[in-house]
């Protein structure tokens, strides 16, 4: 086995805090320092110096250097301890010089657009005596003449550190071999190169070991978070990189203080905030796009991975680096809003709804506890039953309304109609309506309930029943079908603009089953 210059860096309590909006606690945050320090973890990243309002002794961003020291132990061992900082979001003059102990080096990072900014940023921290790690963001998003001429800077500037950063998790083995080689050949030697991974495609284990067995002539280093923790879709595990680096660079992390690190104050956050692979993430590093994207369209809670592909497909190269919500918005309108003329539809539903009951049954937990009184209403009442984005197979079911091509795509046929929004038009369908004349009534959004409402008012509908319109307090088994659960996730606020938007249609609302939506506003 290998010894060589190589170090590990661990940015849990900084990158993991955007899971956690850095409010690790205190103690826990010393804790978990010590657990690295014991570890032999040689570099750990303790938090952010941004402008903030006033220090909180919880959370891991800070105005000024003392403050994050603060949390260092009294035993360090081997260890180095840095933090990182944006020239865009912090103030230089608030940084002290350093005193000879505590933080020792900074991590410097900039967006191509400040990049000259940030170079400058870097000149003023090394002037103050610290070590200094220059980390662009994206360098898959740099041509080769651009990272030449950022390296050239850089050797006049003579930092500790150079990373590798691929922030978008869109880099490839052959991406990593070609960029690590200008860096090699072209950045001066005594400078340290290093690396910093995202998760978006699953690569950040074999791509770390495949940069430590490149044999650099130049000190390396490898950043990675406990468990992975970071910003979805997640950094290296820290963990998996210190096995291979025992078995096969020279060194001796002890793992066992990692795992009971991830024991006690790692695994019990991602129970409640998952970070790892997902396909949208995928999808987004595969066009090399800012993950706000995937987030975004994530969270609109109507596409599936297939819409969400094509939609980050049409993203503007100029946007690619910093998420513009307004040009995301944008494009999804364009995507959703397929245009039809629907005339013939809604008379043919018009005819059939005349003077007849009307049940919506939406997929709440209450169609199980109630069945038999749903059941009893819909035979006494002769009704025509709607239901929103599913179809129960224990009720008879008229139509069944679906604007979410997530749950179109999952729907076997049943003895009903379909009536479909426009945006669904690829798929076959019994009835196909306007997109446009259904959405815009709800402040959250899209609806598949309100839209469906908002159809009827267009029928001549004047009463509806619900059923299974439970309202939502995040948890899956307030669904009819644990199945049908949504990806976002909804507070009281929810229900309460669902309510107003009811008390705004032209349509009376009877509540079959009980219901948060049933509410004064």
């Amino acid at each position: 086995m290998e010894t060589k210059d190589l170090k590990l860096l661990d940015c849990t309590l900084r990158d993991g805090g955007y899971i956690n909006d850095w409010r690790w606690g205190y103690q826990q945050a010393r804790a978990i320092i010590r657990a690295l320090v014991r570890a032999r973890v040689d570099v750990v990243e303790v938090g952010f110096l941004r402008n903030v309002d006033k220090y909180d002794p919880d959370v891991t961003v800070c105005n000024c250097i003392e403050e994050l020291n603060k949390l260092l132990p009294a035993e360090i061992g081997s260890t180095m301890f840095s933090a990182m900082a944006m020239c865009s979001n912090y103030d230089i003059n608030k940084l002290s010089p350093y005193c000879g102990h505590g933080i020792e080096m900074i991590r410097i990072t900039a967006h191509d657009y400040d990049i000259a900014e940030g170079l400058d940023f870097a000149r003023t921290i090394k002037e103050k005596g610290y070590k200094i790690s220059i980390n662009p963001i994206n360098i898959m998003g740099y041509s080769d003449e651009q990272i030449l001429k950022i390296i050239a800077e850089i050797n006049d500037i003579l930092p500790y550190q150079f990373s590798i950063v691929d922030t978008f998790g869109s880099m490839k083995r052959r991406d990593l071999d070609r960029i690590a080689a200008i860096v090699d050949h072209n950045l001066d030697k005594t400078v340290r190169m290093a690396l910093h991974l995202h998760e978006n495609m699953s690569l950040s284990c074999s791509l770390s070991q495949r940069f430590v067995d490149m044999h650099l002539n130049r000190p390396i280093s490898v950043d990675g978070s406990l468990m992975g923790m970071g910003r979805i879709p997640g950094n290296l595990p820290i963990e998996l990189a210190a096995d291979y680096l025992n078995e096969n660079a020279g060194k001796t992390y002890d793992i066992d203080y990692m795992l009971d690190a991830i024991y006690d104050y790692i695994e019990p956050i991602k129970g409640r905030s998952e970070w790892g692979y997902t396909p949208a993430y995928f999808l987004s590093a595969r066009f090399n796009l800012h993950r706000n994207y995937a987030e975004h369209y994530l969270k609109k809670g109507t596409l599936t991975s297939r819409d969400i592909h094509h939609i980050l497909s049409r993203v503007d190269r100029a946007k690619t680096t910093v998420f513009d919500a307004e040009y995301a918005d944008k494009l999804y309108d364009e995507f959703m809003n397929n245009r039809i003329d629907d005339s013939a539809a809604c008379d043919k539903m018009k005819a059939e709804f005349l003077g007849r009951s009307v049940v919506i049954m939406a997929p709440g937990a209450s169609l199980n506890t109630y069945s038999e009184k749903i059941h009893r209403y819909i035979k006494e009442n002769d009704s025509v039953v709607l239901t929103v984005n599913f179809v129960p197979e224990e009720f008879p079911v008229t139509y069944a309304f679906f604007a979410n091509n997530r749950r179109f795509e999952s729907f076997a046929k049943a003895n009903c109609h379909t009536i479909v929004t426009s945006n669904l038009s690829e798929h076959k369908a019994d009835y196909y309506i306007d997109y446009n004349s259904v959405s815009g009534a709800f402040s959250e959004g899209c609806n598949s309930l309100i839209m469906l409402l908002m159809l009827l008012q267009r029928l001549n509908v004047k009463k509806a029943v619900l059923a299974g319109a439970d309202g939502y307090d995040d948890n899956e088994k307030n669904y009819y079908n644990t199945g049908l659960t949504s990806y976002r996730k909804f507070g009281n606020q929810f229900n309460i603009a669902v309510a107003r938007a009811f008390k705004n249609l032209d349509i009376e609302i009877e509540f079959l089953t009980p219901s948060k939506y049933d509410m004064e506003v």
